[in-house]
């Protein structure tokens, strides 16, 4: 049996932000690791033609009072950033480099990404503000900024997006997948609890 928990994520995703704060507390106590998957959203929406949350009429008064209910629930700091959806490629190739040298610092690097939008509502999307807070995590700025340009590492990211998307049928975020059972949302962080605690049902 593996003994990982897959959390698909996208840096846009008010969710996935959510989501990431919740699922290392289960993997914790289930003696896993998490394993962290950026990719992009919006390739899983045009596949389903969807739109963000926030786009549509009702869904989207609705969603925005879901995400700020969701974070008081759990005591999460969460501020809706006033500019919303971004385009993150920046941020995921980034992460997809820095994961191949240390994964634990891609994830260091992936939750100050999370919070500069959520929290303190800066441009995620600016490449010069996610170096800076690649910086804040230990790496180079210039080897960072060089790397999200590669053509290597872009190719690299956009394999991985379609094998996350069309290969292992991520549809939204946050996506878990732990000994091959998939859970969607951060409201099912709770049923994945569950449902490692039971064994199954």
């Amino acid at each position: 049996m593996s003994k990982t928990i897959d959390f698909y994520f996208d840096f846009s995703s008010p969710y996935a932000y959510l989501g990431s704060r919740l699922i290392e507390a289960v993997a914790a106590r289930h003696d896993r690791e998490v394993v962290w998957h950026p990719f992009m959203l919006g390739v899983a929406m045009q596949g389903e033609k969807t739109f963000p949350l926030t786009q549509y009429p009702l869904k989207g008064d609705y969603s925005r009072m879901d995400f700020e209910r969701t974070a008081r629930y759990h005591k999460i700091p969460f501020v809706m950033p006033a500019d919303f959806p971004k385009l993150t490629l920046g941020a995921s190739r980034g992460f997809l480099w820095i994961a191949r040298h240390d994964p634990a610092q891609a994830i260091a690097f992936a939750k100050k990404v999370f919070a500069a939008y959520f929290v303190s509502g800066k441009d995620i999307s600016d490449i010069e503000i996610v170096a800076e807070i690649a910086e804040e995590t230990g790496v180079d700025r210039a080897a960072f900024s060089a790397a999200v340009q590669d053509p290597e590492i872009k190719a690299a990211f956009k394999a991985s997006v379609e094998d996350t998307v069309f290969s292992r049928k991520v549809f939204g975020a946050p996506f878990f997948i732990v000994d091959g059972e998939r859970f969607w949302g951060a409201d099912r962080v709770g049923q994945l609890d569950e449902w490692l605690t039971r064994g199954g049902w």
